[in-house]
């Protein structure tokens, strides 16, 4: 299992690892998780040159439940490993991934996708749909959960070798010029997003997008329901 301690959405805080340890500790997970890899986003643990930490593996992060057994420091993993992951052969018809749908309408339905047909058509349709060219700055906003966010935050740009821009957060935080600052920062040029966003968004009017130099945009989208005037 790979978490994190926290995750911030604004200024709310999310207690992923507590989160992970609920589900990990329940009857039927037990046997199932062996190590859960935590990577710390707000780096609190116990300073390395603590006199009671004999090397990297003792220092454990601070206010947050720890199995020494089970859980795994990424922070201190990571730069030990090698630059480069050799990829595993898959066969076409394996499964890639399992998507669950929301609970909310009766029981979670898993959607499995497969190997080569999920990872041909997020390559294909990046690539045609959205025009995309080697130079371009993509940024799809959709959450890494949502299967547009699977598709065009990760698989479809860098199954296609292009870069990706991934946003954390909300379009109104700091303010509601979050989008259109990371717009003329980085220089995005295809920008993607939903209805709800941009309905979030127009009740500020014109004055904030103005501000900002929107010059690099090159293509935009919006997906997940129709979109008004």
């Amino acid at each position: 299992m790979v978490t994190a301690d926290v995750g911030l959405r604004g200024t709310k805080s999310i207690p992923l690892k507590k989160i992970v340890d609920d589900a990990v500790e329940k009857h039927d997970c037990i046997d199932i998780v062996k190590k859960v890899l935590v990577y710390e986003r707000e780096r609190s643990i116990v300073p390395k040159d603590d006199a009671t930490a004999e090397s990297s593996d003792d220092v454990v992060p601070k206010n947050m439940s720890w199995n020494p057994e089970r859980d795994v420091n990424m922070n201190d993993l990571l730069p030990k490993q090698r630059p480069y992951c050799p990829p595993e052969q898959m066969d076409a018809e394996d499964p890639s991934f399992i998507l669950y749908t929301s609970g909310s309408t009766g029981q979670p339905k898993g959607l499995v996708h497969t190997t080569a047909g999920y990872a041909l058509y997020a390559a294909h349709t990046i690539q045609t749909t959205f025009d995309l060219q080697p130079n371009d700055i993509f940024a799809c906003v959709a959450d890494c959960g949502w299967i547009t966010g699977h598709t065009y935050v990760v698989y479809g740009p860098l199954l296609s070798g292009r870069t990706t821009f991934v946003f954390e957060s909300t379009p109104l935080y700091p303010d509601a010029g979050r989008y259109w600052d990371m717009i003329q920062r980085h220089k995005i040029s295809l920008f993607y997003t939903a209805p709800t966003a941009v309905r979030s968004l127009i009740r500020f009017g014109d004055d904030i997008p103005k501000k900002y130099d929107l010059s690099s945009l090159r293509i935009l989208g919006t997906v997940g329901e129709p979109i008004n005037p």
